[in-house]
């Protein structure tokens, strides 16, 4: 036990590294994660030894560990693929020449998005809205809203709902509510048509 509490405490002491980034008050980093360039919204959290880079990531998001996003790039329409030929500091410090690459392009996480362990995701990717991503997938395309995806490289397995009851929990932006409304509405979060109707029964008074 003694053990194992150890074990815990080693772990979570390691520090992060945040680098340019903006983490809401009420989301989390967790140790051992290097984040570069990262907007993350309310409620989210990523996990142990994530690297992520240029992305931003939208609320209520769960990214487990060991999860890679974004990252740089290697051209490899060049004769070589080396970072001694082009602009920018890297591992190696010899320059043969210094042109610039392709502009790193940005990744886009939506709300409510479900990331496993271990899955790896391609810069400029666009992850929509209440995607759930498996573990140990590549994810080297965009993912539509509320779709399961998972494999190397990922590919769809189903969505999470039918296509009306997708559209209503996109139209109804949950994740944009007053929290003091959120928490009435929590009661029907098993039941996504109750929670909806809650929604829209509250709106409709207003």
């Amino acid at each position: 036990m003694i053990q194992y509490i150890w074990a815990k405490l080693f772990k979570k002491i390691r520090g992060r590294s945040l680098k340019d980034s903006t983490i809401d008050k009420t989301s989390k980093v967790e140790a051992g994660s290097n984040v570069v360039g990262v907007q993350m919204d309310k409620h989210s959290f990523c996990g142990y030894d994530c690297e992520i880079t240029n992305c931003h990531i939208g609320s209520f998001c769960s990214i487990a560990d060991k999860v890679i996003i974004g990252g740089s790039f290697h051209p490899m329409q060049w004769v070589s693929t080396s970072p001694v030929f082009y602009h920018g500091r890297d591992s190696v410090k010899k320059k043969f020449s210094e042109f610039k690459k392709e502009e790193v392009k940005r990744t886009e996480i939506g709300h409510d998005v479900w990331i496993g362990n271990y899955v790896l995701i391609k810069q400029g990717v666009k992850i929509g809205t209440g995607a759930v991503i498996g573990m140990g997938s590549v994810v080297t395309k965009d993912v539509p809203p509320y779709e399961i995806w998972a494999g190397n490289p990922a590919k769809c397995i189903r969505k999470r709902f039918g296509d009306e009851l997708i559209q209503r929990l996109l139209a109804s932006k949950w994740w944009e509510l007053e929290e003091s409304l959120l928490e009435k509405a929590a009661v029907h979060i098993k039941e996504p048509e109750a929670f909806l109707d809650f929604l829209e029964k509250v709106r409709n008074e207003v």
